[in-house]
Formats: C-alpha cells, sequence, structure tokens
C-alpha cells in the first residue's frame, strides 16, 4: 500500500474510502513482483491487488497478467488500519474483467481465503510450553519421568561402542603437563648416559679377557716348546751314550 499524492500523515479513519465488497473499475499505477497497486477514480488511496487474488491459478510475478496504465475491474476485499497507516486489499479473480460482474457476490471464496490465511499464521511465539515431569519410575527401565506403557527401552543385553585403539592409546596415556615435561627429558638423557657408561665398561672387559686370554695361550706355547727342546735333548745325550757304549765294547 502507497499514498500516491506523497502526502506523510494517513487518515485516522476509514472515512473517503471505497465501501468494503464494492465493485470498481481503477487504473494499474505501479507494478512489484508480489502483486499491483491500483487506484480507483475519486479516491486518493491505492488498493494492492496481490499475486494470489489475481487469477484462480497461480502466478508467479504479476507481470504476468497486468501491465502499467492497465485498467481493470476489482472488489474491495480488505480495509485495515495499522497504526496511521490505512490499507487497502483488492481482488481481481472475484470480478469478471470482461462485464464487471461480481463472481463471488455471497463472499463464500473470499471467507474461505481469509480463513486460510489464518490457519498458516506463524503462532509459535504465543505457544504455551509445559516444562513439569511426570512423577514416576519405570518398572521397565528405572528411569524417571514415563510410565512403562510409553517405555522405549527392550529387555536383554545391553550393547555399547568398543572405542578405537587409537583412542584407547590417547586415554591411556597421561597428559604432560609444562612442568612434567622437562622433568621426563631429563630422565631419558641420565639413562642415556648410564647405557653408555655400561657399553663402555663392558668393552673394556672384552678387551682385557682377550688379552688375558692372549698371554696365556703364548705362556703355553712357549711351555710347549721348552716341553719339546727338553725332549730333544734327552733324545741327543741317550743316543750320545750308546755310541760310547759301542765304542768301548
Amino acid at each position: 500500500m502507497s499514498d500516491s499524492d506523497g502526502q506523510a500523515h494517513e487518515p485516522a479513519g476509514l472515512e473517503g474510502l471505497p465501501p468494503l465488497h464494492s465493485i470498481a473499475k481503477g487504473e494499474v499505477v505501479s507494478v512489484q513482483t508480489y502483486g499491483a497497486f491500483v487506484r480507483l477514480p475519486g479516491y486518493k488511496k491505492e488498493g494492492l491487488v496481490h499475486v494470489s487474488e489475481m487469477s484462480s491459478s497461480r502466478v508467479e510475478n504479476a507481470s504476468e497478467i497486468v501491465d502499467m496504465g492497465e485498467k481493470i475491474w476489482i472488489k474491495v476485499i480488505g480495509r485495515e488500519i495499522q497504526g496511521d497507516k490505512v490499507k487497502l486489499s483488492f481482488s481481481m479473480k472475484a470480478v469478471n474483467q470482461g462485464t464487471g460482474q461480481d463472481l463471488d457476490p455471497n463472499n463464500v471464496n473470499g471467507d474461505q481465503d481469509q480463513r486460510r490465511r489464518r490457519k498458516f499464521r506463524d503462532h509459535t511465539g504465543n505457544r504455551i510450553t509445559l516444562e513439569a515431569v511426570l512423577n514416576t519410575t519405570c518398572s521397565k527401565c528405572g528411569c524417571k519421568g514415563h510410565f512403562t506403557k510409553d517405555c522405549f527401552s527392550t529387555p536383554g543385553l545391553q550393547y555399547a561402542l568398543v572405542p578405537e585403539e587409537e583412542d584407547a592409546a590417547s586415554r591411556q596415556q597421561p597428559l604432560l603437563t609444562p612442568a612434567i615435561a622437562p622433568q621426563l627429558d631429563s630422565d631419558k638423557k641420565k639413562k642415556k648416559k648410564k647405557e653408555k657408561k655400561m657399553k663402555k665398561k663392558r668393552k673394556r672387559e672384552r678387551k682385557e679377557s682377550g688379552s688375558d686370554s692372549s698371554n696365556s695361550t703364548s705362556d703355553e706355547c712357549k711351555s710347549k716348546k721348552r716341553r719339546h727342546e727338553h725332549d730333544k735333548e734327552d733324545k741327543k745325550k741317550k743316543k750320545h751314550k750308546k755310541h760310547r757304549s759301542h765304542k768301548h765294547s
């Protein structure tokens, strides 16, 4: 709804407006996607013909039905006062556009359309919500707030989801705080140093044991050589004695 004269102050009452359910012929002064504004002769106020009131079939855009400056027959189906503004609602489908005859003389279709609009209004803001809980205990599941007949739980074994391996490992590992982390690092360094020392000791022991074994083997070899030489000398002496005894004989 718009004012063609551009006056800021709208009339307080419904005086000077076309009567309700009257039929007249007006001129289209503005076309929008949602409808067309029509000016009636002898009246300053313009009325809106919504796309739902242009035809009995579905209309997507008002420009499909009317054009600027076109003369059309309308029926006044609504007059509302909202604050300082007055809104006029017109209908094209209730009037024969060729003859101007009223197609809904008893306003039955108009009343049905109004009832449909009221049904589809959003009343969620005025909805009353009850937050009361029943003071009962279900004998089936043991929970409070509902009756046994309304319980959806089924008797039998209850199963739970098995956690994944990564989740289980992350749960088992404690979270490291900034204060504990440096202590663990120092402990790891100490362990590494101890392991290095132990490795060095083992190497030394192996070397010492190897040198001892080499010394013992060399001593054994020397003793064997001495025995062998001593045996040779004994054999020589025996041979020499035999040779002497043969000469004397």
